[in-house]
């Protein structure tokens, strides 16, 4: 008995070993980072690309402050962090300012340090409607099949350096399309969902429900790989259901 107290013991000891300093499993609980993050999916956040603070360890122990280890996050960078309202909730968004920069939306376009960022309009956004696909701010329609779809219009964003990713922005007057300017301070960020009507983000302070500016050491991890993703339609009850409900496709990617 003492030997298989042991090995549990041993391997709950590894398991927080992994998650505290390797990778941490996250899933997906909103539609604020459609299109490239689906309600249901499962993926690994690193945790040593931007080193550690206590918020790496399980329940957030005041060990230490600040950060150490690590580089700092890049503009684009999809990120997840404790939330400074509470400093318990986890979030996950792009890191689109840094320390110093001057950030801002304009009529919907994202303006960084007094430039517009590239906005370009490509093919709509369109995915099932599932249990784990509502498609708040999006059109719903069917299709010749018989099935509900979801519809977002769909833009690709290039930040200073070349990097690209898609935003979807169907309501030209959302409360987050204008803006103040905000200035960065040391030490922070400025986090923004992709889907840039249905985020509560950096664009919004705490009173208006969004996370204001989060200081870096609040960082969880960088997303790093996708390892399973479902339509919230299986029945645990039936196990061939886990099946059908499994987007396979989306399993695997990287960030």
């Amino acid at each position: 008995m003492k030997e298989g107290l042991r090995t549990i013991v041993g391997a709950v000891l590894i398991a927080l070993f992994l998650r505290s300093f390797g990778y941490e499993p996250f899933n997906i609980p909103s539609e604020s980072m459609l299109p490239r993050l689906l309600v249901g999916d499962y993926l690994f956040v690193a945790k040593w690309p931007y080193g550690y603070s206590r918020y790496s360890f399980p329940m957030g122990p005041p060990i230490f402050e600040g950060r150490i280890a690590g580089s700092a996050p890049e503009r684009g960078d999809i990120a997840v962090f404790k939330t400074p309202s509470d400093n318990r909730t986890d979030f996950i968004k792009r890191v689109i300012g840094l320390p110093g920069d001057i950030v801002q939306m304009r009529g919907g376009t994202l303006y960084l340090n007094g430039d517009a960022v590239p906005k370009r309009r490509v093919a709509d956004f369109i995915v099932p409607q599932s249990p784990n696909m509502a498609c708040l701010k999006g059109e719903v329609f069917v299709d010749q099949t018989g099935e509900r779809m979801c519809r977002y219009m769909r833009f690709e964003e290039t930040l200073p350096g070349g990097r690209t990713y898609f935003v979807l922005d169907s309501d030209p007057m959302s409360a987050g399309d204008d803006t103040a300017p905000f200035v960065v301070p040391e030490g922070h960020y400025f986090m923004m969902g992709d889907n840039r009507d249905n985020s509560s983000d950096s664009r919004f302070s705490f009173a208006e429900g969004g996370i204001s500016f989060v200081p870096a050491e609040n960082l969880v991890g960088r997303a790093e790989i996708m390892f399973f993703s479902t339509d919230g339609s299986a029945n645990w009850f039936l196990p061939w259901t886990w099946v059908s409900a499994a987007r396979w496709e989306r399993i695997g990617r990287l960030f």
